[in-house]
């Protein structure tokens, strides 16, 4: 019996998939993104350099600009970090769910109310009770 040649495939079989090599970290990042013309990365690239600088420019909270800003009161606007940003939603969710708690006395208390006016009209009746 013939023994096969390594590159051929047998019957019922596929051949390998050709697999174009992997870029490199580097080249990533020099290779534009397929559909954006050289005008629509220049200006992400001029977005993204004022929202460094808008980044810089804004005081880390220390000195005499967090004396001015404690002054100021809530009104005056801060950039919310990521950790502020969950207690503003939390304290958020919060209120929805202290609110619901309220509602779901509200209705059981009204609940408790309706059975003992019911089991009292039924005792004076004299359908229920001793």
């Amino acid at each position: 019996m013939a023994k096969r040649a390594r590159g051929t495939t047998r019957p019922g079989q596929r051949r390998p998939i050709q697999r174009l090599a992997r870029p490199t970290p580097g080249s990533a990042a020099t290779v534009a993104p397929a559909g954006l013309s050289a005008a629509e990365i220049t200006r992400a690239a001029e977005l993204e350099a004022q929202l460094v600088a808008a980044d810089r420019a804004t005081p880390t909270g220390s000195g005499p600009d967090r004396s001015r800003a404690a002054e100021a009161g809530p009104a005056t606007p801060r950039r919310v970090g990521v950790s502020g940003r969950l207690a503003v939603e939390s304290a958020e969710e919060y209120r929805y769910v202290a609110r619901d708690v309220r509602r779901i006395a509200a209705v059981g208390g009204a609940m408790f109310v309706i059975l003992i006016v019911l089991y009292v009209g039924l005792v004076l009746a004299g359908v229920a009770g001793h």
